[in-house]
């Protein structure tokens, strides 16, 4: 009888045992295999990004920095107001003509017209608009030349609206081509 009570008292202790101190160190090892199973993932992750990283940068410096300016002339990821005007102007200089009055504004951020539908949520344009307004002074044949220039310079430009009034302020002379008075809108974009 004392084995049977000395057989079940080593059982009873070795399941408390059991119970009480191998199950739970067995689960936190286990929670822990897991957590670090977790880690090295992120750490394989981390590592095939790093190899994307460095691929895409040397695919990047294969590039000529001229073709690189180029590609941040024809859609810059930032706005440069004073580049823009100097840009257009020394273009226009290029013709005979000097741009005059300019007005620059951030379409988003001029109020609503009234009636417009507004939209409701996060805009999700990979892009951004400015409209650009000024004036000039020249012949005919210079502005058309002004606007082919512009037309196939890198910045993207949209022609909105186009003015042409005759200029009154020099009289015209017989087999002078006369100036007119262009009043022009331009609508440019860039990346956010």
């Amino acid at each position: 009888m004392v084995k049977v009570i000395l057989s079940t008292l080593g059982l009873a202790i070795a399941g408390g045992i059991f119970f009480l101190y191998t199950q739970p160190r067995y689960d936190a090892v286990r929670t822990l295999q897991a957590e670090i199973e977790q880690y090295n993932q992120a750490l394989e992750k981390a590592a095939e990004l790093q190899r994307l990283k460095q691929s895409l940068l040397s695919r990047y410096n294969a590039f000529s920095p001229s073709d690189v300016d180029r590609l941040h002339k024809l859609l810059p990821d930032h706005v440069d107001n004073v580049r823009l005007v100097l840009d257009l102007d020394s273009l226009a200089s290029r013709h005979g003509m000097a741009i005059q009055n300019v007005v620059i504004s951030n379409p988003t951020t001029e109020k609503a017209l009234p009636g417009a539908i507004s939209t409701i949520g996060v805009n999700r344009q990979k892009y951004d608009s400015l409209i650009l307004k000024f004036r000039t002074l020249g012949t005919y044949t210079n502005f058309t030349a002004f606007l082919r220039d512009l037309e196939t310079s890198l910045r993207i430009v949209d022609l909105v609206s186009l003015k042409l009034l005759q200029d009154s302020g020099l009289p015209t002379q017989p087999r002078v081509e006369p100036t007119y008075r262009y009043e022009i809108t331009l609508r440019t974009y860039w990346l956010k």
